[in-house]
């Protein structure tokens, strides 16, 4: 009897989504099929699946163990995410060469359906770096009698979502920065900087509105420039290695001496990147938006501002509180402190005797509708704001017009 050949042998996998790309997080059901095609008949003992999930990392150092002898150090530590096995054909003891036991495949395409769940608890994003990487993939073997294994390994993609409409991830971030030059004995004026962007969470493909303020009170000619920078970190052995990589940058005109240039939202696109990792003991992922001035002959004047690139977009509201900032978001640039603040004028300048008196007369009615009204005000405050379309603001409008001198009418 003439066996046949395999003809192929591949692991795919069921996509629910609409890009047709394997992607899942924790908690979901890969699922999927190995596809054997045959030109003939052939006996089987066994297919089995195994799934892995693991992060790793691994890098050398040299050392000099004095003034002739030197030696590598290596750095390698692992975390398992997933470890999963099963038998779509045959039976767990595959290292004899019996002829009991066997499935005969006939010839043509057989398709073998497997699922697992992924755990629940969060897994870490699917990642390669410099000396490390996440990695997740479903490896099957097929086992023959007289034969060597038939392997085959698919990966598939894991992301652990982070969504960035949350409070800290939608709060601004900003910061304040100057600097002198020195030249031997010579002091020119001082560089400063300021700059604010909306948020710390973004996702990528999204672009970040930078807004600041430079002023070049030195003698030299500087530049003010942008930046998102990357940063990985690898963890092994009570040691750490970084690695920066540059993402996108930006450059603004060259400023002179005693000249002032400011950026109301000069935008800087994110590229696609893998979104941070903030949850993995070995392997860190972290952004950063680098605000800067390029002064030379001098170290850079310079701001960081964190970055968290996460999975799910800004909600409709979200955007909408945010154009809202970005409006206003100069104000802060420019507000000051007057050099002597005026004293608050007097009790006795703004209320006359009249309207003291009658204040004294209806206390109770005050405090009451005071009440509701700061106890709505503090619950409102934190909830997201509605979407309202002209309907909604034609009623709000009319409440307010026949509500309005009911109030004022209490008040009195």
């Amino acid at each position: 009897m003439v066996l046949g050949k395999v003809k192929s042998f591949i692991v795919s996998y069921d996509c629910f989504n609409d890009s047709n790309v394997p992607v899942f997080s924790s908690g979901d059901c890969v699922s999927g099929r190995v596809i054997v095609e045959v030109t003939g008949e052939i006996r089987v003992k066994s297919l089995k699946i195994h799934a892995k999930g693991f992060a790793k990392v691994r890098w050398t150092e040299s050392r000099n163990a004095g003034s002739n002898t030197a030696y590598t150090q290596n750095y390698t530590e692992e975390v398992e995410y997933l470890n999963h096995k099963d038998i779509l054909i045959g039976h767990e003891r595959d290292d004899d060469n019996s002829e009991e036991g066997l499935t005969t495949i006939l010839a043509g395409r057989h398709e073998y359906a497997f699922s697992l769940e992924l755990p629940q608890t969060p897994l870490a994003t699917s990642f390669e770096g410099k000396h490390g990487s996440v990695r997740y993939w479903v490896k099957a073997e097929l086992h023959r009698p007289w034969l060597l294994p038939l392997k085959t390994k698919k990966e598939f993609t894991v992301f652990e979502h982070i969504d960035i409409n949350t409070p800290l991830l939608l709060s601004p971030q900003a910061g304040t920065a100057d600097k002198t030059l020195c030249c031997w004995f010579c002091t020119s004026g001082p560089i400063s900087l300021s700059a604010k962007i909306e948020r710390k969470g973004y996702t990528p493909g999204e672009s970040i509105q930078i807004f600041a303020e430079i002023e070049n009170c030195s003698s030299r000619m500087v530049v003010p420039k942008a930046a998102i920078y990357q940063t990985q970190t690898f963890y092994a052995k009570g040691k750490m290695k970084e690695v920066k990589q540059l993402v996108a940058n930006l450059r603004g005109e060259s400023l002179s001496s005693g000249k002032t240039e400011t950026w109301n939202g000069k935008m800087l696109k994110i590229p696609p990147v893998s979104p941070s990792i903030l949850d993995c003991s070995i392997i860190r992922v972290e952004y950063s938006l680098m605000v800067y001035v390029d002064i030379p002959g001098a170290i850079n004047l310079s701001l960081n501002l964190p970055l968290v690139i996460g999975t799910i977009p800004l909600h409709p509201f979200g955007s909408r509180t945010s154009s809202v900032s970005s409006q206003c978001s100069m104000t802060w640039l420019s507000m000051g402190l007057p050099e002597r603040p005026e004293a608050p004028p007097s009790y006795a300048e703004i209320v006359t005797e009249e309207q003291r008196q009658g204040r004294l007369d209806a206390p109770a009615v005050r405090e009451e509708l005071e009440g509701h009204l700061l106890a709505y005000i503090h619950e409102f405050r934190f909830q997201p704001p509605p979407l309202y379309s002209e309907v909604s603001l034609k009623k709000i409008k009319n409440l307010l017009i026949n509500c309005i001198p009911k109030i004022i009418h209490s008040l009195k």
